[in-house]
């Protein structure tokens, strides 16, 4: 699985960003796809996550009420819709799709991941 993310960019306090992520292969119902961020010096977080054709979703709590995951079957293609963006939220932005069950919050249980793209949100 090849992951394509795009949709960062520079973006005022209060604004809003939609992230994409389009997937080349299969992606089976029941897999995660999910979003992590890091920021500068930072660890790299997780941010969202949606079970593949199933339709749970799972949010950071820093994030709970501002972002939406969503996806496009057709498409092979999740979203995330950040809206009420502050700068605490600047950081590259990572897809990563999980394929095993073993878990939804750690980086090191996704196997795929694509390049990041940066969101940047100015005070």
């Amino acid at each position: 699985v090849q992951l394509q993310a795009s949709g960062g960019g520079l973006v005022q306090a209060g604004g809003s960003l939609r992230l994409s992520c389009t997937a080349s292969g299969r992606i089976f119902r029941g897999y995660l796809m999910g979003w992590f961020r890091q920021g500068p010096g930072k660890e790299r977080f997780f941010v969202a996550a949606i079970r593949w054709s199933v339709g749970s979703t799972y949010y950071a709590d820093s994030v709970k009420g501002r972002f939406t995951i969503s996806e496009d079957n057709a498409k092979n293609t999740v979203y995330l819709q950040m809206d009420r963006l502050n700068p605490e939220d600047t950081a590259v932005y990572y897809c990563a799709v999980e394929s095993t069950g073993r878990g939804i919050y750690v980086p090191g249980e996704y196997g795929f991941w694509g390049h990041g793209t940066l969101v940047t949100v100015s005070s």
